[in-house]
């Protein structure tokens, strides 16, 4: 079976109650839900929380909660791996099968159906561990800047102060909406950048949202979108 594993803990503390904070008149962990279940590629889809009232609203909006996360993965320091591999292990114990397995973060008002769908391909047709979201660096980091207390600055890579930005490599970066992996490989709890292929996704779609300034900028991207 495959599977889908949302990891909301209730102990946000750059904006609190995110996941279920509302975001367009609606918890923003709905999003996430939603997009999911309406790309029907998944036979659960499970929310991992420690909050009781995150689990109801995820039960009310369609998902599975078959247990609460224990505190020793519920900290600020815990990886996402270990809390995949606790959720297939919950329906492991249960009698199913799970075979391929999709963690998806909680504040994803941008993913659509066919991210999943596309990135789902590319995980069956490949040998590499992992498929995950990516986009493109807006600039090049290769001439990215230090900048110090007194307002002077200087660049991080002095051997490219001179280049060209045209003649500099492509850089992307990790957008944090999904991650497809084998049941097998979370077991291993490899290094995801260093054992996936980067599923690109558009810039104006990777919205990180962990600061009160990310979630304005969100809003107001989310609210433009809304009018076309």
């Amino acid at each position: 079976m495959r599977l889908a594993v949302i990891p909301a803990r209730g102990g946000s503390k750059r904006i609190p109650r995110k996941n279920i904070k509302l975001f367009h008149g609606k918890p923003m962990i709905e999003y996430a839900i939603n997009v999911a279940i309406t790309s029907e590629l998944f036979d659960k889809v499970i929310v991992s929380t420690d909050d009781l009232e995150i689990a109801e609203i995820a039960k009310l909006l369609g998902a599975y909660v078959p247990f609460m996360r224990p505190t020793n993965l519920s900290d600020d320091n815990t990886a996402t791996a270990p809390v995949i591999v606790h959720a297939i292990k919950a329906c492991q114990n249960e009698g199913l099968d799970v075979t391929e397995v999709c963690c998806i973060y909680p504040s994803v008002p941008f993913l659509l159906t066919n991210d999943l769908r596309n990135s789902h391909k590319t995980l069956l047709k490949s040998t590499s561990k992992y498929v995950f979201s990516v986009t493109r660096f807006p600039s090049p980091i290769q001439r990215a800047l230090i900048r110090f207390p007194d307002d002077s600055v200087k660049p991080f890579f002095e051997e490219y102060a001179q280049t060209r930005t045209q003649d500099l490599e492509q850089c992307y970066f990790d957008v944090g909406q999904f991650y497809w992996g084998m049941t097998t490989t979370w077991f291993q709890e490899q290094n995801i950048h260093l054992n996936g292929l980067g599923f690109e996704i558009p810039e104006w779609r990777a919205v990180d949202v962990d600061t009160p300034e990310d979630w304005e900028r969100a809003e107001l991207l989310y609210s433009m979108l809304s009018k076309n």
